[in-house]
C-alpha cells in the first residue's frame, strides 16, 4: 500500500521511500467536541518544515523548543 503525504499549504509531497520518510514533517490531528463549532469532525493536516517555520513566525507567543538527545519514532 503506498501512502503519500501532501504539505497542507504548499501542496509539496512529502518524500518516502518504502514507507520511511525521507524528510520529516508535522502532521496535526485535532477530534472536536462540546462547545465546538465542529462538534464530531476530526481534523488532520501535514506542514512541511518551511511551511511550518513560516506559520510558527505568524504567532503571538512562539512555540517551546528545547533540544533532545535520544529520537524515539
Amino acid at each position: 500500500m503506498k501512502v503519500e503525504k501532501y504539505c497542507n499549504i504548499c501542496g509539496k509531497r512529502m518524500r518516502i521511500e518504502a514507507g520511511i520518510p525521507k524528510e520529516d514533517f508535522v502532521v496535526l490531528e485535532k477530534q472536536w467536541g462540546f462547545f465546538s463549532k465542529k462538534d464530531g469532525e476530526v481534523h488532520r493536516i501535514c506542514l512541511c518544515e518551511d511551511c511550518y517555520d513560516k506559520w510558527i513566525r505568524t504567532f503571538s507567543i512562539p512555540p517551546q523548543i528545547w533540544e533532545t538527545t535520544e529520537y524515539l519514532s
